[in-house]
This record gives structure tokens, C-alpha cells and sequence, in this order.
């Protein structure tokens, strides 16, 4: 009787369902991702920043990085990015009495600071700051000064010869080649007519100041002769010791110039090596450090 009134339990069978391939798969690819919009949109800025400067400001930059004239390891400090305005703007630097008047289109005097003034005070603290913009502020003075007189005591035809431009060592002012006019004379040392009109007119207005100057004669790709003992090396450097003598006749201190040297065709200034404006003196007014 027990047995027939006994109730089996029930077999309860459970299947469960196995997906493949499903599952999380983690953020890996969003970090990844995250990286290709960071280095387009880097991509981007490079090529924005390119098309909105011109060529002298690239350059500016890249001696930055690259200076043509390696003086110090310590920058004196420049213009500013992309050659715009420092902190220690020229406006302001008037309004505190330590700036330079950069207005002199018909005359070849540069008004600068008097022998009382805070550039003529020793590099100590704060100061020293206020001096380096003060200096800065100086280098735009000659520049616009050189600009300004370049264009207007000078034909067009001589006035592409002349190029100026900012760089963290001090202001490069560039006597360049051009086609039928060359500064000196073919594979020598003796300075062409031109020369010496360019001297006579940017020496005056260097005169103006005590900065240091540096002098680097270059040449172009072209090989100067088959004389092993005279190459482009000692052309270039001949070329920028005749450069001093002449600035020397022109009104610069002997002792202004600190550096002469040649580097051949080592930097040319253009992306043909042979171009003529490869062949040029480089005039750099230092900063005062």
C-alpha cells in the first residue's frame, strides 16, 4: 500500500543556451581611436600653422631650433612666436621710458636709449628681464630702421639684395646674389660695385649701436676650382673678412666684431644649391646677453 501511494518526484532537465563569439570585448580600441584624432588633429594644426606663416617666419623658427650663428647655449629670448609681439611690446616699453622710438622714415639716426636710462643698468633680478626686452626691442628698432632705408635710399634693383630677419641670437641681415649682380667678383674675394652702395647705406645705421656683430660668408654648391688648397671654405671665409673690413670703413667699431667665419655651401639659403642667392654675407647684431 506504501508503495503505490509513494509520489515519484519529477526529472527537471535545464539547458543552457552557449552563444560563441558573444561577450565584452574591453575599451582597447578606444584608447587607440583616441590616439588617431589626437595625431590628426595635431596633422591638422601643422598644416594650418604652415600655410599661415610666410617663408622668413619659418625660417625664423627653424633657427630657432637650428641657429646659423651658435654664439651661446643661452637664448637671449626673441619676438615672440611666429615673429609677433613679445610681452615686453614696444608700446608699453615707451610708456615706461626704456623702449626705443622706432619712427624714422627719412633719417638714418636711431633714437636709443640715453647713457642714464635702465638698459644701461647691470642684469640683476627683475632687471635683467626688463633689459633682454629692452634689447629685443632695439633689434626691431634697427630693423625697421634698415627696412625703411632700404627702400628708400635704394632702387628696387638693390633693395632685393638686402633681407632681414629675427632670430634667437639677434637680428640677421643677409647680402644676397641675385642674377647679373653678384657682390664680389667671380670666384675671388673682391667686392662688386654693389657692395659696396649696400655697405654705405646699412653701415651707418649699424653704427648706431654697441651690440656685437658676427659676420658668416656663404657660397653655393658650385665647386670654386680644382685647387685642393683652395676651396669654398677659405672663399667663403675671404669673402667675410673683406665684409668686415668694409663695415669697419662704414663707421663699425673694430671691436664690434666678434666672430668671422665661412661655411661654404653648407646652409644655402634656397632648396637649389646652385641658386645665386646661396651666395651671401650674413650680418648678425647680437643680443645682449
Amino acid at each position: 500500500m506504501a508503495g503505490r501511494s509513494a509520489i515519484a518526484a519529477p526529472i527537471i532537465i535545464k539547458k543552457k543556451k552557449v552563444i560563441a563569439g558573444g561577450g565584452h570585448h574591453g575599451g582597447a580600441w578606444k584608447v587607440a581611436y583616441a590616439d588617431f584624432v589626437t595625431a590628426m588633429m595635431a596633422f591638422f594644426l601643422l598644416m594650418w600653422l604652415l600655410n599661415a606663416t610666410t617663408e622668413d617666419q619659418r625660417k625664423g623658427l627653424a633657427d630657432y631650433f637650428n641657429p646659423s650663428i651658435p654664439i651661446s647655449k643661452v637664448s637671449g629670448g626673441g619676438s615672440g612666436a611666429l615673429n609677433g609681439s613679445s610681452v615686453f611690446d614696444d608700446e608699453q616699453l615707451s610708456r615706461e621710458g626704456t623702449g626705443a622710438v622706432l619712427e624714422y622714415p627719412n633719417s638714418r639716426e636711431i633714437p636709443l636709449e640715453g647713457p642714464d636710462s635702465a638698459a644701461d643698468a647691470p642684469l640683476e633680478g627683475k632687471g635683467a628681464d626688463d633689459q633682454l626686452g629692452a634689447s629685443d626691442a632695439r633689434l626691431q628698432s634697427i630693423q625697421q630702421a634698415i627696412d625703411a632705408e632700404a627702400v628708400g635710399g635704394l632702387d628696387g634693383e638693390l633693395a632685393k639684395h638686402i633681407q632681414t630677419r629675427m632670430t634667437p641670437d639677434g637680428l640677421v641681415i643677409e647680402l644676397v646674389d641675385s642674377d647679373g649682380q653678384p657682390l664680389y667678383d667671380v670666384g675671388s674675394a673682391n667686392p662688386a660695385p654693389i657692395l659696396f652702395d649696400l655697405l654705405s647705406v646699412i653701415g651707418p645705421v649699424l653704427a648706431a649701436v654697441s651690440n656685437d656683430m658676427a659676420i658668416v660668408g656663404h657660397t653655393d654648391a658650385r665647386a670654386f676650382s680644382s685647387n685642393a688648397n683652395y676651396s669654398n671654405w677659405e672663399l667663403s671665409t675671404d669673402r667675410a673678412h673683406m665684409a668686415r673690413r668694409m663695415l669697419i670703413k662704414n663707421g663699425i667699431a673694430s671691436d664690434q666684431i666678434v666672430q668671422v667665419t665661412g661655411k661654404a655651401d653648407t646652409e644655402p639659403f634656397s632648396n637649389d644649391p646652385f641658386a645665386p642667392e646661396n651666395r651671401r654675407i650674413a650680418i648678425t647684431l647680437l643680443t645682449e646677453k
